[in-house]
């Protein structure tokens, strides 16, 4: 069988500011977007008021090779800094939809967290700095926070076959814990919001 360009290896340039030269695709999210991720909401809506619902917040580029059992899709996440409120400025999050698929982070550049949760109710948040990485287990949510004052920049890694379910944080009121300013530094704070993850 001769392979088709899509599946011979490919030489990825990627940036530590952010970004993929030879990407397959690359989806941006605008703080509109952003409706209902926040607790705050006055703050988000704050937000809008001075920069507009167009207001680019953070962006992935992706490479993809090939779909289905094997295929990996390597890409990076650019997350701009800013707070809404006490809350640092974070993804949307999700939970893969084939739930068991885990996920590699590597911090290219910025500081940030990775905020992670179970449905059954184990966190962990973790700190990345340049050189750092967070290798994400199956089973867990995974939101990353920019706690720094520059793009928070990531390099991931996960199976092409893995998906993603947005909608598990929203229908739980969002994380169990919130990262919040605390003086020059972050900490987690609950969310007195969250009614708990529906079962897996």
């Amino acid at each position: 069988m001769t392979p088709t360009p899509v599946d011979i290896p490919t030489l990825l340039e990627i940036s530590p500011q952010g970004g993929i030269e030879g990407r397959s695709r690359r989806y941006e999210k605008f703080l509109g977007d952003m409706d209902g991720v926040y607790r705050d909401e006055h703050a988000w809506q704050d937000a809008v008021g001075e920069r507009g619902t167009d207001d680019l917040v953070y962006w992935v580029d992706d490479h993809r090779y090939q779909e289905g059992p094997g295929a990996l899709i390597v890409g990076t996440s650019t997350l701009l800094p800013g707070r809404y409120g006490e809350e640092f400025a974070v993804t949307r999050g999700h939970l893969h939809a084939v739930a068991d698929r885990a996920e590699l982070y590597y911090c290219l550049s910025g500081r940030g967290v990775m905020l992670l949760e179970t449905l059954d109710g184990q966190t962990s948040a973790i700190e990345l700095t340049p050189g750092q990485a967070v290798d994400v287990p199956g089973h867990w949510i995974h939101r990353s926070v920019n706690v720094g004052d520059e793009p928070f920049v990531t390099l991931f890694c996960y199976a092409a076959d893995a998906g993603q379910d947005y909608g598990v944080i929203a229908e739980a009121g969002g994380m169990k814990n919130l990262v919040i300013a605390d003086g020059d530094g972050w900490a987690l704070a609950p969310n007195p919001d969250h009614t708990g993850y529906r079962a897996d």
